[in-house]
């Protein structure tokens, strides 16, 4: 292989570091293994060379030949500088196989010994360089890397261009990468009739919000905020060059951009998208500062603010580039947005507020007048500070809490120490509208600075909650904030309960104790109310009523009712852990599933009118839970995604949101997605110590277990599943629904017993709480340990009645999944190959109606695997002492720790399962082995060893 020494490529080139191009990577691999050529194409910083970088060391593995060349725009005037660096180094391998013309043409191009050009030499060079690569190629693959096409000085690209049309049935390849502005440029259209006719064009596109996230932290800047990546991937527009030296510049500046000011744009960045700025007039200048002062600048708005010029003016600058060509289009729209953001750090300070001070008395809206007004301001002013408290009020009505931050941060800013309220109290409530839109990194920060000098009690108290609040299911981390919001709230009863309410919640997550958790709600409620704070009582009760929910508490139903008595506060009437979250939980638990979707879809409209984030991603979540206990498989599919990249692109929810898109993967989409998300919902709960979420991510793992052909691994994670629940105290098998694939999993394994007694107990306690939908899926499961004790008639019929029981109820994959079991065992008879067709026909129709593809698979594997033997029931008794061979294996295990002398109670505890399934396990051992107590047990086994 022929590769020039400076072209090597460093470690950070590698396929697996390319964040948000692995599905174009993949499309060009595919393209060079089939043995086409690729041309990557995009603007300046998207990331072609990276790839293109990439590519090439994976793929230049199969080339015996290698040849790159790197063009620069400073070079691009010297004549066959590309094709030299192509040819330079097997110019000694190909010279003895060209003609003696094609020869000296090409020695006097490459070597600059003697003149040539295209004017002079065309003919033979062209044929010289066709001559060249086919030579090369009769040796083996040849692989051509050219980057930069744009900057190839023309003689280089046109011999390249004639051999590339020439070379098909070669086994020569191109893989270049040229920049383009659009996907229509003449430019791109040039290069790629230049390219031989098998060449696929991939574009490169801006990276996505989260992809940007992940390219910063990659690179050393995970320690920006959640709010200031977003603000990079809007001013950047997804350019990864350009968001990597935004990151850069924010990370090594010692001070934060100011609130509703433009990030700051590092010199690098400024002169590779100003560098047409000198060309525009002195007025032309100002009227673009005004407009990227603006938040939707207009012709109008700008002739508003005093530019009385401004068509002419944004004409000349859309000449140039700096902005975008619309026609139709209103707006003054610059041609990307770091153009904006380093215009206006490129103006002095001065001009900057001039150009404020003129859209605040333009601009239309009464949010931007005052955003205006406070940026064009100096000092405090109480008058500017009014405003702008008036206009983050504004915002947070329209729904708009990030905005209301901002404002509120400004209004602190501006506001005198004396004045009521205080600059802290702006300050809380611009943290407090901050994590209502998902900033929760911005709260925190303004929380912790609020206590560095906050001195009033019920300030600290707020700031504390805000602390508390934006550590989410990671309440562990901040244990030590407790001791000191109780002492900052001595004994008013008002910043008690709002304490004792986040007490309630640490004992749910961080202890995982239902009853203390429950307890603590009812104090906070209590302290409320004597405190005159409705807003909190409110909460306090809703969480209390979801606790005994869970719980399967006989008072559940009336502290719903108490949460939903008037007087209602709004904020909290739709609030992800207000009453009406409870009474939805209430409702799907309670098999009511069209008046849940009713109940969820109403509030997930009224959190979205109000741009709470966390809110959002909650009832995302409820209602794709809602629509997967229906069957409507593909639905739920679409809202748990929406849930998951909401909840990763803000931050909060993710554990949860990861959870349940888990289950609705294993159930409509991707069975591989849906392991790796229920592992990633569990490491995550075990590191945060989210008891709560961790039996929710373990049981979504069993499922997909389950789904994926692994029944030894959903026991291994429901038994997990069934010991957390029994220790946090929940009761109701309606919570996390595991215990149907629990039972079914272990008759696969061959534990009918045990799965008996997982449906025994579960079985009491959905009788006493009224869930038919689990009564339903019990009798489904145990209509399987019956046919694996041999009673196929009367497992039969379970089914049936348990198919026909789920259909009713609304369940539409669980009624599905019975008519699949249904089918399976009626396949156990001897039948034709048609009937064994026809009797998987009506599960094959459910799960279509259900969209449930990963089921669907089944039911294919189902059919074209081997015909099944018919069952045959257990023999009463084996006796002989080969028998311990044949026991089961929970019946193997029970007899060993026997013959360890472990008791009855010391075996359940090792093998988490009941002391009844022990004394059940040990009958069939006996009877299978023909003896009648444990000391038979140990005779035998030594028996056994003696022989």
């Amino acid at each position: 292989m022929t590769v020039r020494r400076d072209f090597q490529e460093p470690a950070r080139c590698r396929p697996d570091l390319l964040i948000g191009r692995e599905e174009l990577f993949a499309t060009a691999r595919d393209q060079l293994a089939s043995g086409g050529s690729v041309l990557l194409h995009g603007p300046a910083g998207i990331g072609k060379s990276t790839v293109l970088r990439a590519l090439a060391e994976e793929y230049g593995a199969t080339a015996r030949t290698v040849l790159r060349c790197s063009a620069t725009e400073s070079e691009s005037h010297l004549p066959f500088l590309a094709l030299a660096d192509l040819l330079g180094l097997v110019l000694d391998e190909v010279s003895p196989r060209l003609p003696a013309a094609q020869r000296t043409a090409l020695e006097s191009a490459l070597t600059g010994r003697g003149e040539s050009s295209l004017q002079r030499d065309g003919l033979a060079l062209r044929l010289a360089v066709l001559s060249a690569l086919r030579a090369l190629a009769a040796e083996g693959p040849v692989l051509i890397v050219a980057d930069d096409l744009q900057w190839l000085d023309p003689a280089s690209a046109e011999l390249l261009g004639f051999a590339a049309r020439r070379l098909e049935g070669t086994p020569v390849q191109l893989l270049c990468a040229v920049r383009t502005e659009g996907q229509e440029s003449q430019e791109y259209d040039r290069h790629l009739r230049a390219c031989p006719p098998d060449t696929v064009a991939v574009r490169l596109g801006p990276l996505t919000h989260v992809q940007v996230a992940r390219l910063l932290d990659h690179r050393g800047h995970g320690c920006l905020s959640r709010s200031t990546v977003r603000e990079i991937h809007r001013t950047s527009g997804g350019n990864p060059l350009f968001a990597l030296e935004l990151g850069r510049a924010l990370a090594d500046s010692p001070t934060p951009p100011r609130p509703g000011e433009p990030l700051p744009v590092p010199t690098s960045l400024r002169a590779l998208v100003l560098s047409r700025l000198d060309m525009l007039s002195v007025e032309a200048r100002r009227t673009l500062l005004v407009a990227s002062a603006g938040a939707r600048p207009t012709p109008a708005l700008l002739h508003a603010a005093g530019r009385e010029n401004a068509e002419a003016e944004c004409a000349q600058a859309a000449e140039l580039g700096l902005l975008a060509t619309e026609q139709e289009a209103p707006a003054v729209r610059f041609a990307h947005p770091l153009i904006s953001a380093a215009l206006y750090a490129e103006a002095p300070a001065q001009e900057r507020r001039a150009a404020h001070a003129a859209l605040s008395t333009a601009a239309s809206d009464p949010i931007e007048r005052a955003r205006h007004l406070a940026l064009a301001t100096t000092g405090t002013d109480p008058e500017v500070a009014a405003r702008l408290a008036e206009a983050a009020a504004l915002s947070r009505d329209r729904g708009a809490p990030s905005v209301a931050a901002q404002l509120g941060l400004l209004a602190a800013r501006h506001t005198p120490a004396d004045s009521a309220p205080s600059p802290d109290e702006r300050r809380l409530q611009a943290a407090e509208d901050a994590i209502t839109a998902g900033e929760v990194d911005l709260a925190r920060d303004i929380a912790r600075e609020v206590l560095t000098r906050a001195t009033v009690p019920a300030d600290r108290v707020r700031a504390w909650i805000i602390v508390i609040d934006t550590a989410g299911h990671t309440m562990a981390e901040v244990d030590a904030v407790f001791p000191q919001a109780l002492a900052d709230a001595g004994d008013d009863p008002r910043l008690l309960a709002l304490v004792h309410y986040q007490l309630a919640w640490r004992a749910l997550i961080v202890e995982g104790d239902f009853t203390e958790a429950r307890e603590a709600a009812a104090h906070a409620a209590g302290l409320a109310e004597r405190g005159g704070d409705r807003r909190t009582e409110l909460l306090a009760l809703a969480f209390q009523a979801q606790t005994e929910t869970l719980m399967g508490h006989p008072e559940a139903p009336r502290t719903i009712k108490r949460a939903l008595k008037e007087p209602q506060d709004p904020r909290v009437a739709c609030h992800h852990n207000g009453a009406g979250s409870a009474r939805f939980r209430w409702l799907v638990m309670g098999d009511q599933l069209a008046e849940a979707r009713g109940t969820v879809t109403a509030l997930l409209r009224e959190v979205r009118r109000r741009g709470s984030v966390e809110s959002e991603v909650h009832f995302l979540r409820g209602l794709a839970e809602t629509e997967l206990r229906a069957g409507h498989c593909g639905r739920a599919l679409e809202l748990a995604r929406e849930s998951l990249r909401l909840a990763r692109d803000s931050g909060i929810g993710e554990t949860a949101s990861a959870m349940l898109t888990s289950l609705a993967e294993a159930s409509g989409g991707d069975v591989d997605r849906a392991l790796a998300l229920a592992r990633e919902a569990v490491d995550h709960a075990e590191e945060d110590g989210d008891q709560m979420y961790l039996s929710r991510a373990l049981g979504a793992l069993g499922y997909a277990q389950l789904v994926a052909g692994d029944p030894a691994g959903t026991v291994r994670a429901l038994r997990r599943v069934r010991r957390l629940e029994l220790g946090l105290g929940i009761t109701d098998p309606a919570r996390g629904r595991w215990h149907g694939d629990l039972a079914e999993a272990l008759v696969r394994i061959g534990e009918p017993a045990e799965a008996q007694d997982v449906i025994d107990t579960s079985r009491e306690h959905a009788l006493r709480l009224g869930r038919e939908s689990v009564l339903g899926v019990l009798d489904r499961a145990e209509a399987l340990v019956r046919a694996a004790h041999g009673d196929q008639e009367a497992a039969v019929a379970q089914l049936t009645s348990a198919q026909d029981r789920l259909a009713k109820l609304g369940y539409g994959l669980e009624e599905a999944r019975a008519a699949f079991a249904l089918a399976q065992l009626r396949t156990r008879r001897p039948e034709t190959g048609q009937r064994r067709v026809t009797a998987f026909d009506e599960a094959t129709r459910l799960f279509r109606r259900c969209r449930a593809l990963p089921w669907l698979r089944q039911v294919d594997e189902a059919l074209t695997a081997p015909e099944p033997e018919p069952a045959r029931a257990v023999p009463d008794a084996l006796g002989g002492l080969d028998a311990l061979a044949a026991l089961a294996s929970m019946e193997r295990q029970v007899a060993a720790l026997v013959m360890e002398g472990a008791t009855n109670r010391e075996i359940a505890a090792r093998l988490f399962v009941s002391v009844k399934t022990v004394e059940a396990t040990l009958t069939r051992v006996y009877r299978k082995l023909g003896i009648r107590s444990r000391v038979d047990i140990v005779r035998l086994a030594a028996a056994r060893r003696a022989k």
